[in-house]
């Protein structure tokens, strides 16, 4: 024992056996710490692909692994963290993988100089796979096989597959790894408070899924440190594997745009003290940790003792909440029972209005339920106008007989765990009829974040998991949600086969509904669905009634997605010079839902500027 109370350990050294060899027996073996830290602050700027850097600068890449294996680390990571195809793309570099991962783990190798074993680093992909996300699972075990398939070749020691959130996504490395190479695998997780996943999985539950999927090592990494702690007591109940841990060096400040990480090694050698006695037998660091930090910790553990015995450990089973039934699709709302018993629907799409006076709207809302109408629907509008949210204006007109409202819900600039909450609350809300929509991309002026993190494929997921009564972890939240989820097409969409594919997958995902876009040719929307092979789910059409041949024109020559037939602009044009274009807007509007009646479920009004007089005048 140290004068620190960390227990000394044996020095490990490849030459003397392999790694799996160390991992059966006992003792604690050191990581590196950042190899990213260490580039930034050696110039590199972080908007570079610092694999590449495995070409281009192997010198720099090598002068930080030797500082590591100078602060006495017994194992190096190899610089291909990111160095899979999706990650290098934007670089340019995707057909670079086997080069840039072959050339890291030589690199590695030749610094180690004997005196360290080289992992071979994997991260995640950079791009959601399903079912949050359009990559399938074989398609990212492919991506994963052919830089694990590059990392054996050039001779690993060992795998570490790290910093992954999403679970079912590493349980294809893993699985991949276990393709192409027979060495031990390494799987680390990243985690928030208390030391959960961050899509909220339990540490416990996330280390028996990696022991099971094949790691012979599980742990924490790219985490606060006390939440690493807590993270490897679950851990520790939970299996029986070694354990491993590589905090980040405290909590990042941001400073001019830049992550900075104040942890000193002081720290982080009390952390390893605790961290030792919490089961872990593998230690080091991961984003702000420089060779400071290992070794401070290379010292307090010492090198020279008898092996370190393995923590005994008492293991828990981890008992998983029984799944609660999901309510019968009909039972959600009004208009899930009307749609799926038959019944022809009318709505009308209401726009929000700037501002948080109610008065219009609320009125509006009333005439549509003495008209009885059977919904109401809310878009999400642009982000850019003072408006409220369409999930608060649903709860403020929500009847308990009557009219219903449809939310649209956009997901663009909505992070996974943002839409969960949103949904959770909408729920609360007593909101049941949810329309997702992927959303415009944000304006290229706009200062608001571009980011799409899922899109509505994604999102339908989602909600299914949240109405079977779990989370996006998988985690039981208790009583389902009662959501009736929709999902919008573009029927008369330029890209046929696109609209198509995408509705094949949204109604796969689990959509229950459909509602157009604005239809102007009823003979492309009968095409479109002609062309429709999948599952049928009840479709409601949109109908635009035209204000003005402006309007007509802008459809025409901007919105490719919505065509306007050249024949209704030119009535549109007429109508201006006789002055009667609302008159004219309205006839057109009335034949097209007559056209479009027989082939679809209902028929939703747009009433862009509160014209409820107008929306009604349409459907007679």
């Amino acid at each position: 024992m140290t004068s620190t109370g960390i227990p000394e350990t044996p020095t490990v050294r490849p030459g003397e056996r392999p790694f799996g060899e160390f991992l059966a027996g006992s003792g604690i073996a050191l990581f590196d710490g950042a190899m990213g830290t260490m580039l930034y602050a050696k110039g590199i700027f972080i908007n570079l692909a610092f694999e590449e850097l495995n070409l281009s600068r192997p010198g720099l890449v090598r002068e930080v692994h030797a500082e590591y294996v100078a602060a006495g680390a017994d194992i190096l990571e190899s610089n291909t963290f990111a160095a899979n195809r999706f990650r290098l793309s934007p670089h340019g570099l995707a057909d670079s993988v086997a080069a840039i991962n072959i050339s890291g783990v030589e690199i590695a190798r030749e610094a180690a100089g004997g005196h360290a074993w080289v992992a071979g680093a994997m991260g995640p992909l950079g791009v959601r796979i399903e079912p949050f996300g359009p990559i399938s699972r074989n398609e990212a075990r492919e991506v994963f096989e052919e830089q694990a398939r590059a990392l054996a070749e050039a001779g690993v020691d060992l795998f570490i597959i790290e910093t992954f959130s999403h679970l079912p996504e590493m349980e294809e490395a893993i699985r991949a790894v276990r393709a192409v190479a027979d060495v031990p695998i390494v799987a680390q997780v990243a985690v928030a408070k208390r030391g959960v996943t961050r899509e909220g999985v339990a540490p416990g539950q996330a280390a028996v899924l990696l022991a099971e999927a094949g790691a012979d090592a599980v742990g924490v990494n790219c985490s606060e440190a006390l939440s690493v702690l807590d993270a490897l007591e679950g851990m520790h109940e939970a299996v029986a594997t070694p354990l491993s841990a590589q905090p980040n060096a405290g909590q990042p400040h941001t400073v001019d745009g830049r992550n900075i990480y104040l942890a000193t090694p002081d720290y982080l050698v009390a952390w390893g003290r605790r961290a030792i006695r919490g089961g872990a037998r593998l230690l080091g660091g991961c984003c702000g940790t420089t060779p400071d930090h290992i070794r401070a910790l290379r010292q307090a553990i010492g090198g020279g003792a008898a092996p370190v015995a393995a923590a005994p450990r008492i293991i828990k089973p981890v008992v998983s909440a029984r799944t609660p039934t999901p309510l019968p699709p009909d039972t959600k709302s009004r208009l899930a029972k009307a749609l799926l018993h038959g019944q022809f629907v009318t709505g009308v799409e209401l726009p929000l209005p700037t501002g948080w006076e109610v008065d219009r709207i609320n009125a509006a809302t009333q005439r549509l339920d003495d008209a009885g109408l059977t919904f109401v629907a809310f878009p999400d509008g642009p982000r850019n106008e003072a408006r409220m949210s369409p999930i608060t204006m649903a709860q403020l007109v929500t009847r308990p007989q009557g009219v219903e409202p449809v939310v649209h819900y956009s997901c663009r600039a909505r992070r996974l765990p943002r839409i969960q909450s949103d949904m959770l609350g909408a729920c609360a809300q007593g909101i049941a009829n949810i329309l997702v929509v992927t959303g415009e991309p944000i304006s290229p002026g706009m200062d608001a974040p571009a980011d799409l993190d899922v899109d509505s494929i994604g999102a339908v997921n989602l909600l299914v998991c949240l109405n079977h009564g779990q989370d996006l972890g998988g985690n039981v939240i208790g009583r389902p949600t009662r959501f009736f989820t929709g999902v919008r097409i573009d029927p008369t969409h330029f890209d046929r086969e696109r609209e198509l594919s995408r509705l094949f997958w949204k109604v796969d995902a689990g959509a229950e509904f459909a509602i157009t876009a604005p239809v102007f040719d009823p003979h492309a929307l009968q095409e479109f669905l002609a062309g429709w092979n999948g599952p049928t789910i009840p479709l409601i059409a949109t109908i635009w009634p035209l204000r003005s041949a402006r309007e007509a024109e802008f459809f025409e020559q901007e919105l490719a997605e919505v065509p306007v037939p050249a024949e209704l602009v030119k009535r549109m044009q007429q109508a201006e010079k006789d002055g009667r274009e609302i008159e004219e807007g309205i006839a057109i509007a009335r034949e097209l839902a007559v056209a479009i009646k027989p082939q679809v479920q209902g028929i939703q009004i747009v009433a862009p500027d509160l014209k409820v007089e107008s929306a009604l005048a349409v459907l007679g």
